[in-house]
């Protein structure tokens, strides 16, 4: 059953091959559904000359998504494992992308009073949230008691906060300690949390640190679950389980100690890498349970429940930002497409393209794929700054005026994180799927005429307005410098 060797972490070439290949068959499933989108989105109007940016979610890949991730860890769990998968909300800050997951049996990891309000209106049950965050206050730590949200202390001053809280009330919360198991980097740093000064929990490898953790949960029967999460986009699968090998290792030498067993939940984070070079779904959550299996064999005796916190992974692929190409020029020989698309819809490309490189798609007028000649050119955003770029030196077919560039792979950590430069309005986002009965994606929806593939969009979220932008930016308390002062 095992994918990998224990030691090595070399792969098994035949099943490898397989989940490669089915990666790989998701991919071009959701290519055919992106393209016919496209095309739709153009024929009903969703984007042209008075809209010209949008961004669009396939919601059958979403579903898609959840189920490879729901079978990769049933096939590996006892059966009868409590098992919660929580997504990561931070990853896709949206209303009905959470109720959608919610729907399909995922819960939701919050690391904020905000991002809690979200999961909340989406109808989440306390029950099936986390409350992640290295810097809770104390509001935040009573709301979460009262609700009964588990919640993963950070470090010993939180630790001492929930002393106080749970002796003065009781608690349905389920309270475990993040540890930080100091196994090292990915290839972005800023997303690596398993380094030595990482700010993330409690570092393991500190000296007394460990005596610490264990003596914190002898001292207080409450403390049940254990958590960690060593990096995300970057990092590699084997130092993702070494990790969780820690995290496990730890709990075991706590309930030894215990004589019980008292650490009864291990969440093992989120995490997994996205590949953003193509349209192929790799790495799988079949291979990275398989490693963790084969690295980990206890984690999935069902002596442990077990709780995930994937983002990324669950939406990336799934999102698109399409935007008109507003002028095609030149410059130094350089062909050069203007789009509404740039810092406001994906600030991590535009000031880390290195990190975050994005692939982008061309297509003609009406929405279709264009073909032709490949032609170096920079696919620029509306933004005042010259960094503005969505891609510098991309070969592609050549994009004229009225024509659309698509940003793909954007469904996590991009249109949702609007970045305000030079007052640009966040885009409308619509999910879609396929039209008819069986496809209806709720009110809001609208059927494609003859041509758009089948297709049916619903609003995800409203265009910002002129108005809207003004509000946020004081625009009822004009005169409060001037009046006074």
């Amino acid at each position: 059953m095992a994918a990998y060797d224990t030691d090595t972490g070399d792969r098994d070439i035949t099943g490898g091959r397989a989940r490669a290949d089915a990666g790989e068959d998701m991919g071009a499933e959701g290519a055919l559904r992106r393209d016919r989108a496209v095309r739709a989105a153009v024929e009903q109007g969703l984007v042209g000359p008075d809209t010209p940016v949008v961004a669009l979610l396939d919601t059958v890949g979403i579903r898609a998504s959840v189920a490879a991730l729901r079978a990769a860890f049933d096939a590996v769990t006892a059966p009868g494992t409590p098992v919660l998968h929580a997504f990561a909300v931070k990853a896709t800050p949206l209303v009905p992308v959470l109720r959608l997951l919610h729907r399909e049996g995922v819960g939701t990891e919050v690391a904020s009073p905000g991002e809690l309000a979200l999961a909340r209106a989406a109808g989440v049950p306390s029950a099936r949230t986390v409350l992640d965050s290295p810097a809770k206050t104390p509001a935040e730590l009573r709301e979460a008691l009262a609700l009964g949200i588990a919640l993963n202390a950070d470090n010993l001053q939180e630790l001492a906060r929930l002393d106080a809280l749970t002796g003065s009330a009781p608690t349905r919360s389920p309270i475990g300690v993040r540890v930080n198991p100091q196994v090292g980097g990915g290839s972005i740093g800023a997303l690596s949390t398993a380094t030595a000064t990482s700010k993330f929990g409690v570092a393991l490898r500190d000296e007394g640190a460990r005596e610490w953790v264990v003596r914190a949960y002898l001292d207080r029967p409450w403390l049940t679950r254990l958590h960690t999460h060593s990096g995300s986009q970057g990092m590699p699968l084997e130092l993702m389980a070494r990790g969780v090998a820690e995290a496990y290792g730890l709990a075991e030498e706590i309930n030894a100690r215990a004589g019980r067993r008292q650490v009864d939940t291990l969440d093992i984070g989120g995490g997994l890498p996205v590949n953003f070079g193509s349209d192929a779904h790799t790495p799988t959550y079949e291979e990275y349970a398989r490693l963790l299996a084969s690295t980990v064999p206890g984690l999935f005796d069902g002596r442990y429940g077990l709780v995930t916190e994937f983002g990324r992974s669950l939406l990336a692929k799934h999102g698109t930002v399409l935007a008109r190409v507003e002028y095609a020029k030149s410059a130094g020989g350089r062909a050069i497409a203007v789009t509404h698309a740039g810092v406001q819809v994906a600030a991590r490309t535009v000031y880390a393209p290195q990190s975050w490189p994005l692939r982008v798609a061309a297509y003609d007028a009406g929405g279709r794929p264009k073909t032709g000649p490949e032609v170096v050119q920079d696919v620029a955003g509306p933004a005042c700054f010259a960094g503005d770029l969505l891609a510098e030196g991309r070969s592609m077919p050549l994009l004229e005026q009225g024509e659309y560039a698509a940003a793909l792979d954007t469904g996590a950590y991009y249109f949702a994180h609007h970045y305000g430069y030079n007052s640009l309005a966040r885009p409308g986002i619509y999910g879609f799927g396929p039209d008819g009965p069986d496809g209806q994606d709720g009110p809001g929806g609208q059927g494609g005429p003859e041509g758009s593939g089948g297709v049916r969009f619903a609003v995800v979220r409203t265009a910002q307005t002129s108005e809207e932008i003004v509000a946020e930016s004081g625009g009822a308390h004009a005169d409060a410098l001037t009046g006074a002062f």
